[in-house]
């Protein structure tokens, strides 16, 4: 039997390097002695009022059909977060409740562009972008961002790219794997492009409130840019709900009539119960965000306070977020050799970065997503295997 040809479109070329991740899960399972640094999943559990207030809906009978764009006041609620800095004009009208981000992203993708249009995005991007651009039919055309200049946006770079043919611009910032804020300069450097050549732009925030040491800027606020932005976000990092498949695209009211016909085809609505720990979440747990920021904020400090040490690793210092991102070439192995060596030495699982894109090539992305007592036993680990490297070496 013949598949269509979406099939082969959404296969992305990265999936290789999730093998050591998932042998290093079953290892795990089995009971072996294996740290797992490999995936983005925040150790904390749900904050309890969020998981109080879903149960409590979902006793109450909160089990029926929800609106398709998501209940009223979650959007409601999602549209006040972004008041302060686009404008009292946002309203719920201007939001779509989707399964987390990466729904909202695929919805964005399949409700502004088509075959033969050109997308660009920002590379090193998150593994999913590859395959979720191409599965419009448009052809993705990577803007590798400097990596001798800490992966900062050339601003050449991103003008050589732009052809009659572009529809959009896709960028996640902060970024997953890099940890790496946009600055406003790099936002108005896109925002002028993108009027001046009538594009689209899908801005990926999903861990703007995770941001450490700096001031974050919304591309969506910038003059000319909110009739043209789509804003996605999540719960998932910030309230440790990953689980919970909770997220949204703001943009113009037009873009979100459409994306409520895919969603009608896709979703039908994310459950109400869900939603209304969502609503908990917004309201009442802000404190949680500041608490769970700052454990990320001394994890990455104490990482690269660690590998300081250790010769042959160079970090990345992340902006924001729970990856840290490490330069393995001086220890003579290419990031896929220090993956497998690493775990068969010292059961210690990290991810090669080129996963994320050719530009990451010799990083691994190490998840910080565990507490600082397992990290410290990881990072003595890694020491102790370089070191054996540089011995063998000698």
């Amino acid at each position: 039997m013949k598949y269509s040809s979406l099939v082969d479109r959404v296969k992305g070329d990265a999936a290789d390097v999730w093998d050591s991740h998932y042998r290093a899960q079953v290892d795990q399972s089995r009971g072996e002695d294996v740290i797992v640094l490999s995936v983005g999943d925040p150790d904390f559990s749900t904050p309890e009022g969020i998981t109080d207030a879903a149960i409590s809906a979902l006793r109450h009978g909160d089990t029926h059909y929800t609106p398709v764009v998501g209940v009223e006041a979650f959007r409601e609620n999602i549209a006040k977060r972004y008041c302060s800095e686009f404008g009292d004009d946002i309203t719920a009208d201007n939001v779509i409740v989707t399964s987390g981000a990466q729904n909202a992203l695929f919805v964005a993708s399949m409700c502004l562009t088509e075959k033969d249009d050109e997308v660009i995005v920002l590379q090193p991007m998150y593994v999913t972008y590859e395959a979720t651009v191409q599965a419009s039919g448009a052809t993705l055309v990577p803007v590798v961002l400097d990596e001798p200049n800490g992966f900062r946006l050339n601003a050449e770079n991103l003008k050589a790219a732009i052809t009659s043919k572009t529809k959009a611009i896709f960028f996640a910032t902060p970024s997953n794997p890099t940890g790496i804020s946009l600055n406003q300069s790099e936002l108005e450097l896109i925002a002028d492009l993108a009027i001046e050549h009538d594009l689209w732009v899908v801005s990926d925030e999903v861990y703007s409130d995770l941001v450490f040491d700096s001031e974050f800027f919304h591309i969506a606020s910038l003059p000319g840019m909110a009739e043209r932005t789509i804003t996605i976000g999540s719960l998932s990092k910030s309230y440790a709900m990953t689980g919970w498949r909770i997220g949204w695209a703001l943009g113009p009211q037009e873009f979100i009539d459409n994306a409520a016909k895919l969603a009608l085809c896709m979703l039908y609505g994310l459950p109400g119960f869900l939603q209304q720990g969502g609503i908990y979440a917004l309201e009442n747990a802000q404190k949680d965000i500041v608490n769970m920021r700052e454990a990320y904020r001394s994890r990455r400090d104490l990482l690269i306070h660690q590998f300081e040490s250790i010769p042959g690793l160079k970090s990345l210092k992340p902006d924001a977020g729970m990856f840290l991102m490490v330069d393995v070439r001086g220890t003579g192995l290419t990031a896929p050799e220090f993956v497998t060596q690493l775990y068969e030495h010292s059961k210690v699982s990290v991810l090669d970065a080129t996963a994320f894109g050719a530009s990451a090539k010799g990083y691994v992305r190490i998840s910080y997503t565990v507490d600082e007592s397992i990290l410290l036993d990881a990072s003595h680990r890694i020491a102790t295997f370089v070191n054996s490297l540089n011995s063998t070496q000698k």
